[in-house]
């Protein structure tokens, strides 16, 4: 549905975005992240026909974004960064000027208004002046003239940004919603949107890509050992010596109450590891996969320690 081929922009000598390609399948919802000044909204803004492209290709929908523009913002709905609301307007007179725009049919735009609303929790504020809803709502509004045109893909530019706790949660189930009808990109410096939000993620960092895939992708690519957690009642000090001496195993240390216990994956020493806890008598409390956060995969990825 997005396809992005070697795209480049530059602003005289500084490079934004260098060599970036990637692409994200219909109905899914991927996220691009990166740290500020990563290239995000530029590729955003070039993938929505607001900005030219320096070299490169780049399509919606099957339309080439820089031969085809006006079929390419037919079929996308876009929420920049900073958002694009009339405060003099109420909610519904914003969203049918905003209709009018995108030429849907004036005897389909009431209803396309509606439905924009509706799907957005608008209605408590619908005939409210923009200028007196709150920040919560004023992001609905983004996203709600992004959709009133009914489109088949969404891109959103940090769609959470400046929202309270509550508000974040609220934009997160609204966007999640949407999956499965229109393809989103949503692009994020905040790790936990990926994991809460996304089916995948492009990593970029000064205008590269570093990583593209979903999150089990990533974590395979750039976990080196299988292993798990151990929480063990007695003996805590001497279990990693023991638990070391299995056959196999690479690493065993204690790490923040726990025990940390790891071997090459292509094997699995679960079932070792658990008898010789009980064998030993240390009273097993817990065990667990290890597991790589977003975190730390981010970090990894982005500090170069894996290739695209």
């Amino acid at each position: 549905m997005i396809a992005v081929e070697h795209l480049v922009k530059k602003y005289g000598d500084l490079v934004a975005v260098r060599d970036l390609s990637f692409t994200v399948e219909q109905g899914q919802i991927w996220g691009l992240l990166g740290p500020n000044a990563a290239g995000k909204t530029t590729t955003m803004r070039i993938l929505t026909g607001y900005l030219p492209a320096t070299d490169g290709k780049a399509s919606v929908g099957g339309f080439d974004v820089f031969e085809q523009p006006n079929e390419v913002k037919t079929i996308l709905g876009y929420l920049p960064e900073i958002l694009p609301l009339y405060p003099d307007q109420t909610v519904t007179e914003y969203l049918g000027f905003v209709a009018a725009i995108k030429k849907v049919p004036t005897a389909k735009r009431r209803d396309a208004v509606a439905r924009a609303v509706k799907s957005t929790g608008l209605e408590p504020v619908k005939g409210r002046l923009i200028r007196n809803i709150s920040r919560g709502f004023k992001q609905r509004v983004g996203i709600a003239q992004a959709l009133v045109h009914d489109p088949k893909v969404l891109i959103l530019d940090e769609p959470t940004i400046g929202l309270d706790p509550a508000q974040i949660i609220e934009i997160r189930s609204l966007i999640k919603s949407l999956r499965g009808e229109r393809t989103i990109i949503l692009s994020t410096h905040i790790l936990a949107e990926v994991t809460q939000t996304c089916d995948g993620v492009v990593i970029i960092n000064e205008g590269r890509l570093k990583a593209s895939g979903s999150l089990q992708e990533l974590t395979a690519s750039v976990r080196q050992n299988e292993g798990v957690l151990l929480k063990v009642r007695d003996h805590a000090d001497a279990a990693p010596a023991e638990l070391k001496s299995i056959p196999g195993v690479e690493k065993a240390a204690a790490e923040n109450g726990e025990i940390r216990v790891e071997w090459k994956p292509g094997i699995d020493l679960r079932d070792t590891v658990s008898r010789r806890v009980v064998e030993k008598g240390w009273g097993l409390l817990e065990m667990r996969p290890l597991a790589m956060s977003i975190e730390d995969i981010y970090l990894k990825i982005v500090s170069g320690g894996v290739e695209p």
